[in-house]
């Protein structure tokens, strides 16, 4: 008796290395038909082709197993080759963790993103005047903050609101930051704009509107100018990183991730700060990650709790709107914190726990 058992048992194991070795033929054709479609771009999922392989199998089912066991069993390997499909596509990604384990590092001379020390971003949303962004680069300055931000075009909800000074506002942000030795963020709209932007800003900002502009994209991708990419106000994980990606393939790898928020049907809040896809880039992407608090909110009381909340995630900086009167501005009043408060905001960050390292004292 036990003779025939491990007769048995000696089949059971080549018919074990058998299927074995139809599987990872099976996984190969898999992979091939993952590259065809990858580039044809039509890598979606196909749930017809999968129903249709499954009756064919049951078709020729003759037991013992049945035919839900047997349904069973092949889902499982349809959805390994699907990961094995999404793995290797994802892999495949130059902004991906898997292509590069090192964090990318965007170095801009006198201040670094991604180096592990936690920055600030701060300035108007709109530049006005050149006294206006005087006043708060002053303060930024003395606060130890290197990265002013401020809005030359701005893409506006209406087309009656203020449109942004443009070629103006990036001289005037040029001028003033030069004087108290900052970096300058502003957004372009424009593919056309990319070029002459280059000679005023040291980090080119595509907005949330413009995530999927992908003329924008690959214009920005052209130059070596870095590239702040906000994520859309309803973009998920996916979108939002195959936009960089086309940055990044067009040549550019300097690029920031910035989260500031996604439109939920929460109506206390301007936006809903999704803090997990702070973790969640760090984990996919090399790219550094920055979190916009004040467009999360659009609430200057949540604006200190939520900038712990992204630097605890590990956020490499953080962006806030601050204006010397935020009653009279231009754009975005409601959110803006004037530079009393904005200094209130830095001393409280320092004397956190959560943030022990941060940049800058009086």
């Amino acid at each position: 008796m036990s003779g025939r058992v491990d007769e048995i048992r000696v089949q059971l194991d080549q018919i074990n290395l058998q299927i074995l070795e139809l599987l990872n033929e099976r996984a190969r054709y898999v992979q091939e038909i993952g590259e065809t479609k990858q580039k044809q771009g039509t890598m979606k999922f196909d749930p017809e082709r999968e129903n249709d392989m499954l009756q064919k199998i049951v078709l020729h089912n003759d037991g013992p197993f049945d035919d839900q066991t047997i349904q069973h069993l092949f889902k499982q390997i349809f959805q390994a080759s699907l990961t094995l499909i999404e793995d290797n596509h994802n892999k495949g990604l130059l902004i991906s963790r898997k292509r590069k384990v090192e964090d990318t590092v965007i170095d801009l001379g006198t201040v670094q993103i991604g180096d592990g020390i936690p920055k600030i971003v701060a300035g108007p949303c709109s530049v006005e005047s050149e006294e206006q962004v005087f006043q708060v680069a002053e303060v930024m300055a003395r606060q130890g903050v290197k990265m002013i931000r401020g809005g030359a075009f701005k893409p506006r909800t209406s087309p009656y609101d203020f449109q942004g000074l443009g070629l103006e506002g990036l001289q005037i942000l040029r001028r003033v930051a030069d004087h108290f030795g900052l970096k300058v963020i502003s957004e372009i709209m424009n593919p056309a704009d990319v070029e002459m932007a280059t000679r005023y800003v040291d980090v080119i900002q595509v907005g949330a509107r413009n995530m999927q502009n992908f003329d924008l994209l690959r214009a920005v991708g052209s130059v070596s100018t870095p590239v702040l990419l906000k994520r859309g106000l309803a973009a998920t994980m996916e979108e939002f990183l195959f936009a960089a990606e086309y940055i990044v393939a067009s040549g550019n790898d300097q690029v920031v991730l910035c989260e500031r928020g996604i439109r939920t049907y929460e109506k206390w809040t301007r936006n809903t700060l999704d803090i997990s896809a702070v973790p969640l880039i760090k984990q996919e992407s090399h790219l550094p990650v920055m979190v916009d608090v004040t467009h999360s909110a659009g609430r200057k009381d949540l604006l200190l709790p939520l900038a712990k909340a992204a630097f605890a995630a590990g956020a490499d900086a953080v962006m806030v709107e601050t204006h010397p009167n935020p009653i009279v501005a231009l754009s975005d009043s409601r959110q803006q914190i004037d530079l009393p408060t904005f200094e209130q905001f830095m001393t409280q960050l320092r004397e956190s726990r959560f943030l022990p390292e941060l940049l800058g004292t009086r």
